[in-house]
């Protein structure tokens, strides 16, 4: 069959939606699948990945103060579709691409969208009230629900807003982590020297530097850390409008900012060299960075506010209250922790997440067969 993957939101920089759309979209070739990633860029192109889907970039302008992400037109996305004649469409954009259902339905396509973020959390966060915020978001997601075959989340947090509206049409299918390019082996202690600067304990946080991230959480935590009077560096892996109000927050604590890291081998590396790993957004739905940090044999401390809590366990991190301190008491209690078993049980956690069953898992969504090849599925770029 032929699957068209839609996005927008999608970049260079795109972190965790770009991932996971590489993964799936390599998964559903290896299961004997043509597959087509629709995607926004700065001029069109058409071109064939390694993992062997076809990634068709259309021109789009760039959104403002979102830090450079683009967005295509539905309209122009549906006049490709009418040329595609897809077998099955596959939405990544429940916002600006929403109505790509009711195109799907009128031409007999059967339809998922997953559900990558909580509507209602990121009403609250920019626009609303609480309340008002969740009376917003139940009604859009009555309305997008209804017009999919199919809506996927990927956690049980991220299921709620839709289990609130009584949606029949939802399943829950994690998704996955790179089990090779992550690791504990990719650890480098000439990197440990240059990043750690002669500190007794190195923390990370990888991803974008934007509000809803709540970096600023990281710098609270090395702030507590660092006048309780313990030897501590945190590096910041990533890029964003935050990152200028984040060093200012920085200032004066021992806190490098490496920007973005273009090569997934530099962040792996990162990651493994670190002793704990920090993810504070309160919003996660899956966390891909975190179990990134996992899959190298690094313990996490995430916001207990996210669907992180449902994956982080205590022999491996901590799911701590949204404020400094939880998180500095969090990071000394698993520094406690001999060195050998904890990262023994992150990585052991991670393995519970293997890309191949994310993509069993959405190819039942979508409703089709599963082939019988043998070519991997985790080896997206």
């Amino acid at each position: 069959m032929l699957i068209a993957q839609l996005a927008n939101f999608y970049g260079p920089r795109s972190g965790g939606l770009r991932t996971a759309l590489h993964h799936l979209g390599a998964g559903y070739v290896a299961a004997g699948h043509q597959v087509v990633l629709v995607v926004p860029g700065p001029r069109r192109s058409d071109e064939v990945l390694h993992t062997g889907v076809r990634r068709i970039t259309l021109r789009a302008g760039k959104i403002p103060y979102t830090g450079g992400y683009r967005a295509v037109d539905p309209c122009r996305v549906r006049a490709l579709l009418d040329g595609l004649r897809p077998d099955r469409i596959e939405v990544s954009d429940r916002l600006t691409l929403r109505g790509l259902g009711r195109w799907a339905a009128a031409h007999g396509v059967p339809s998922v969208v997953i559900a990558h973020e909580r509507l209602d959390r990121l009403l609250h966060q920019f626009l609303l009230p609480g309340r008002s915020a969740r009376g917003v978001a139940d009604w859009a997601n009555h309305r997008m629900a209804a017009s999919y075959d199919t809506v996927v989340c990927t956690t049980g947090f991220a299921r709620e807003e839709f289990d609130r509206i009584g949606s029949r049409n939802v399943v829950q299918v994690p998704l996955g982590v790179d089990l090779v390019t992550f690791a504990p082996w990719h650890r480098d202690e000439a990197l440990r020297a240059e990043l750690g600067r002669g500190a007794e304990a190195m923390l990370a946080h990888c991803g974008r530097l934007s509000p809803e991230k709540h970096v600023q959480r990281c710098i609270d935590t090395v702030a507590e850390l660092h006048e309780s009077g313990q030897r501590i560096r945190l590096v910041i892996a990533g890029d964003g409008p935050c990152r200028a109000a984040l060093q200012r927050r920085a200032a004066g604590l021992p806190v490098t900012f490496l920007g973005f890291v273009p090569k997934r081998s530099d962040v792996a590396a990162l990651l493994a060299t670190s002793d704990v790993s920090l993810a504070p957004g309160p919003h996660e739905t899956f966390g891909l960075a975190a179990l990134e940090a996992l899959a190298s044999g690094t313990p996490v401390v995430v916001s207990c506010s996210s669907a992180l809590s449902e994956i982080i366990r205590p022999s491996c991190g901590a799911a701590v209250a949204d404020h400094g301190r939880a998180f500095a008491d969090a990071v000394s209690w698993v520094l406690h922790a001999p060195e050998e078993a904890r990262r023994a049980a992150a990585r052991a956690r991670a393995e519970d997440f293997p890309w191949p069953v994310a993509v069993t898992g959405m190819l039942q969504a979508l409703g089709t067969s599963i082939g019988t090849s043998n070519s991997p599925a985790g080896t997206a770029n």
